[in-house]
């Protein structure tokens, strides 16, 4: 095969405004569709979750009826809530990647307008979401009308998953020393403090996940600093 440098753009044929347009607006179809997939592909993947935990709790209460609750109960309760909690990791680990994804779709779609704005100055006035692909531009797309803060991050789908993860762990935390005889004090401390620490460390891999997406992005159309010289969102 030939080895040779491939031809620079200085060669290449000019390319006319409306040809950039079209295939500018091909590329912004295409990340479109790619986000909507991957958004329905993990909202089908929570609510499949959501209902194997509905259904395990169920089958749970029914076993209890059913075995009076005897000798053999403990190990149906913690047999099934291991594999509930093993299917709620996987959604969980999924969540932050397709969280991930999603902010790359974003940032390719901003930087989209910003190639917009380049071939008409005039249209970046009529643009609600931001056309520069750094972090303050990511913050204005996900959130038009004033700063994002924690609410949003909050209410997201990846918290409440591990929300919902930490409560199983808790519960199968409870359950296991609850049949090795530790005390019921004891049992609940431990189920709180695991479930709580899971919580935290959830969401500390989630953030240190995010802060190393900016590590490896160079924007392209980075935001405008503000008069006080700090960068900022800006639309």
């Amino acid at each position: 095969m030939s080895h040779e440098e491939p031809a620079s753009d200085r060669s290449a044929p000019e390319v006319s405004p409306s040809v950039r347009a079209q295939l500018l607006a091909t590329e912004h179809w295409s990340l479109l569709a790619s986000r909507s997939t991957t958004q329905g592909e993990v909202l089908t993947r929570i609510s499949m979750f959501l209902y194997l935990v509905s259904a395990g709790l169920v089958s749970l209460a029914l076993a209890g009826q059913a075995t009076d609750f005897d000798e053999g109960f403990p190990g149906i309760a913690l047999t099934l809530l291991g594999i509930i909690l093993l299917v709620g990791v996987l959604t969980q680990v999924r969540v932050i990647n397709v969280a991930l994804e999603d902010l790359t779709y974003v940032l390719a779609m901003n930087r989209l307008r910003g190639a917009y704005a380049e071939l008409d100055p005039g249209i970046g006035r009529y643009f609600m979401a931001s056309r520069f692909d750094d972090m303050p531009g990511s913050q204005t797309t996900y959130y038009f009308l004033g700063a994002r803060n924690w609410s949003q991050v909050l209410g997201s789908s990846m918290v409440f998953i591990m929300a919902v993860n930490s409560a199983l762990l808790g519960l199968l935390l409870a359950g296991v020393t609850l049949a090795v005889g530790w005390p019921t004090w004891l049992c609940v401390l431990v189920a709180v403090l695991g479930g709580l620490g899971f919580m935290i460390g959830s969401m500390n891999l989630g953030y240190t996940r995010y802060l190393d997406l900016w590590r490896h992005h160079t924007p392209l159309y980075p935001s405008p600093a503000p008069p006080g010289g700090r960068s900022g969102a800006a639309g």
